[in-house]
């Protein structure tokens, strides 16, 4: 069984869980979508223990410095968010959206190779288990329209003008 630390996170848009083991990130998720996130982590490693930690390989205390305007806080933790080989390569291609800017799921596509992989990158950005850090948020339409975000659309709207990318 595996043992893994968790703490909670109090934000400016809603509670946030971590998990994280061996100094990586394994989960950043908020607290109203733990029946998702908990289907997700056991079907991904099966039952484990989780051991209430404060601060984790001290990134709760790099989730807070984002949201007190440390912008790029977060841009060194080390993630796993699991995911198949192309939802990895998905992640590792948010994770290269600079702070204050959005991407299309187009345009990760054309990045990755393929610009018919639209549709394929936005399920892969909706599976990502790591909130904010993995930066699904800064990803929009291609017409510039709030798409889904798994935190809801008006957790995104606050995420990208956080970051200075929305002037409203």
């Amino acid at each position: 069984m595996h043992c893994f630390q968790t703490d909670r996170i109090a934000t400016p848009i809603g509670d946030m869980v971590l998990l994280a083991h061996d100094g990586v990130l394994l989960l950043l998720e908020f607290d109203d979508a733990t029946d998702r996130v908990a289907r997700e982590m056991r079907g991904r490693f099966g039952h484990a223990d989780l051991q209430p930690t404060d601060n984790p390989f001290g990134i709760t205390s790099r989730v807070r410095e984002y949201f007190a305007g440390d912008l790029h806080a977060l841009d060194d933790v080390l993630c796993d968010g699991g995911g198949t080989e192309f939802e990895r390569k998905v992640w590792a291609a948010l994770r290269r959206i600079p702070v204050g800017t959005t991407t299309s799921y187009g345009a990760i596509a054309r990045q990755l190779g393929d610009a018919n992989l639209s549709r394929a990158v936005g399920l892969a950005n909706g599976r990502n288990p790591i909130a904010i850090v993995v930066p699904c948020h800064r990803v929009i339409g291609a017409d510039g329209s709030m798409t889904g975000y798994g935190g809801g659309v008006q957790r995104k709207e606050w995420l990208l003008r956080h970051e200075g990318a929305l002037l409203l």
